[in-house]
Parts: C-alpha cells; sequence; structure tokens
C-alpha cells in the first residue's frame, strides 16, 4: 500500500511538472501473467503509470505461467525471449515476474511503485540525442526521426496493444478472481535498422484501431533512445 501512495504523490508531481515542461517519453515492459499470484499489485501499478505524462507504459504477457493450469490468453513466446534477452544483457541468470523493465535500461520489481518511479527519473535524465515523430493517416503510418551526433544503429519497432480487458481467471494462482489488465501488447514487430546518419522517414502500413507505439532501441536489446504513441 505504502509504494501506491509514493506512487500517486509522484505522479501528481510529474503532472504538475509536465504542465511547464516537454516531458520526454520513457518505455516502460512489465512482464507479468495471468497465472502468477504476485502478478495483480504490478499489473495496477502499470495502470497508474497511464496517468502519468510522458511515459508510456507496455504489458508483455509472458507464457511462462502456463502450465500451472490457466493459460494466459495474451502470452506470448516472443515475450518471454524478450526478457530473456533482457536478462542475458545484463548477465543475470533467470527472469520472473512481475519485472518492469524502464527504457531498456533498468529492471526493477514490478510491484514497487517506487522503485519504478526511480528508475523512469532516472531514464529521464539520460540524454536523448534523437527526434522522433509518429504520425497517423488513415492506413499508414509516418515514421520520421532525426540524430545529433553518433551512435549506434538503432532497432526500429512497432508495437500495437489493447488499451484494457477485463478477464475472468478460473484457473492457476489467481483462480476465481476478475482482472483488469492494461495495454496489452498483441504485436512487436521490427520494421529494420536505422544508421542515423541520414533521416529516418518511414510509411508503414497500419490496420485496425489498436493505439501504435514506434520504438527506436540499441541492438541487444538495449537503451531504448526514443519512443512515439499514436491512439
Amino acid at each position: 500500500m505504502k509504494y501506491m501512495l509514493g506512487l500517486v504523490a509522484a505522479i501528481a508531481v510529474s503532472a504538475s511538472a509536465a504542465a511547464a515542461e516537454d516531458v520526454s517519453p520513457v518505455v516502460v515492459e512489465l512482464y507479468t501473467a495471468q497465472g502468477c499470484a504476485a502478478c495483480p499489485p504490478a499489473d495496477v501499478v502499470l495502470s497508474k503509470l497511464r496517468e502519468m505524462p510522458g511515459v508510456i507504459p507496455l504489458a508483455m504477457h509472458v507464457d511462462y505461467w502456463d502450465y500451472i493450469g490457466w493459460v494466459d490468453a495474451f502470452g506470448q513466446a516472443a515475450f518471454t525471449q524478450r526478457q530473456n534477452a533482457y536478462a542475458d544483457i545484463r548477465r543475470e541468470r533467470y527472469i520472473y515476474t512481475p519485472q518492469m523493465v524502464v527504457d531498456g535500461a533498468r529492471a526493477v520489481l514490478g510491484g514497487d511503485g517506487m522503485a519504478v518511479m526511480n528508475a523512469i527519473s532516472a531514464a529521464r535524465e539520460a540524454p536523448r540525442p534523437v527526434q522522433l515523430q509518429a504520425l497517423r493517416d488513415g492506413n499508414t503510418l509516418h515514421i520520421a526521426a532525426t540524430r545529433q551526433g553518433d551512435g549506434a544503429d538503432l532497432i526500429v519497432q512497432l508495437v500495437r496493444y489493447i488499451p484494457e480487458a477485463v478477464v475472468q481467471i478460473e484457473g492457476g494462482e489467481n483462480a476465481g478472481q476478475t482482472l483488469t489488465y492494461v495495454n496489452i501488447v498483441t504485436d512487436l514487430d521490427q520494421l529494420g535498422a536505422w544508421t542515423g546518419a541520414a533521416p529516418l522517414d518511414i510509411d508503414q502500413p497500419i490496420e485496425g484501431d489498436a493505439p501504435a507505439v514506434v520504438i527506436l532501441q540499441e541492438s541487444g536489446p538495449g537503451r531504448i533512445i526514443a519512443a512515439a504513441e499514436v491512439k
């Protein structure tokens, strides 16, 4: 509870600051599962982050809890692989839920709201040499970016997500609960690599009304350098 109260207070402070300045978006990935008893508090933290200006919260449902009696309909092996890749970069021996990865660079316990806020604050202090824009025109997503100075190649990624879903859990560790999930990632596609030597200019076909997030990230996966959201 103290973590949640602290998070709410921090969001209020962040909202006031964002009114006075342009806040660079920070991407927060929550690795969660419907069959994980420890995950619901982290799912609530993620929902609170939707209220924070300059933060793009994304729920990556993994599939390694499916064996205990409840298959997560949102779970994907690709998200388990992504979490494993983050762990390999940090030389960690195992993965767990709930875990939040902030801007691809900092991993914290997903239910610890204050640790999440501290990681977001640290991410905002990191240099942002890339200016990214994403605009939707019908079934086309226009992606444009420029970079100041040199740097490593960046992977251009397109994320689609479901804003909210209510699920009745009928098995596993959360059996009998009705849980609300937000910003549930359904697709995570790589559009290619960008060197930054010339401006990035992509017209990406896009279907449906689901929100889209463009992420420019160092390979590995490494730090997320820029992100833009189109709702």
